[in-house]
């Protein structure tokens, strides 16, 4: 009896373990459902819209400007925030605000990313705590899921007069 318990149990905990594992590996790699919350992104990415962010892109340096990001907040490591990349190491960004007269540029430094909100007037990113390391970046979005009638994969910047060619 003590032996049939004891199997039965070690069986189940070892199911956990294994699937446990298996969720890490899918959650960690493949990608997994965002709420997104704050007006940052507006209007491409509403407050509590449900998005889905996979991981492959990061792993693979795979992310490129105008790509939606998940990434580790700079500010405070216990959350997450939402951006879009502007620029990429080497490239030139702006670094003021759309309504400074005077226009500054920088550039991205190496191993990093420049991020802003699509709602710059509402939006802490780069302009704020400057470029942002790359293994910060937890996924890319690639999908709107909820509110269903914005299903689908994420429109283009409403700034992309921001990005520099130079």
């Amino acid at each position: 009896m003590l032996r049939n318990v004891l199997g039965k149990t070690f069986r189940f905990l070892g199911y956990t373990v294994q699937y446990g594992c298996i969720a890490h590996c899918a959650f960690e790699y493949v990608g997994g459902i965002v709420v997104c919350s704050g007006p940052s992104m507006e209007p491409t990415i509403q407050n509590s819209d449900i998005v889905f962010s996979e991981n492959l892109s990061r792993h693979f340096y795979c992310i490129r400007k105008g790509d939606i990001v998940i990434v580790k907040s700079p500010n405070d490591p216990k959350s997450n925030i939402c951006k879009r990349v502007i620029g990429l190491e080497g490239d030139k960004v702006c670094t003021s605000n759309p309504s400074d007269f005077l226009k500054s540029h920088s550039y991205v430094p190496k191993g990093h990313v420049w991020l802003e909100g699509d709602n710059l007037r509402n939006s802490t990113d780069s302009r704020c705590y400057g470029p942002v390391p790359y293994g910060l970046i937890r996924g890319r979005i690639c999908l709107k899921i909820w509110p269903l009638n914005d299903f689908g994969f994420l429109r283009a910047s409403p700034n992309g007069h921001r990005f520099l060619d130079d």
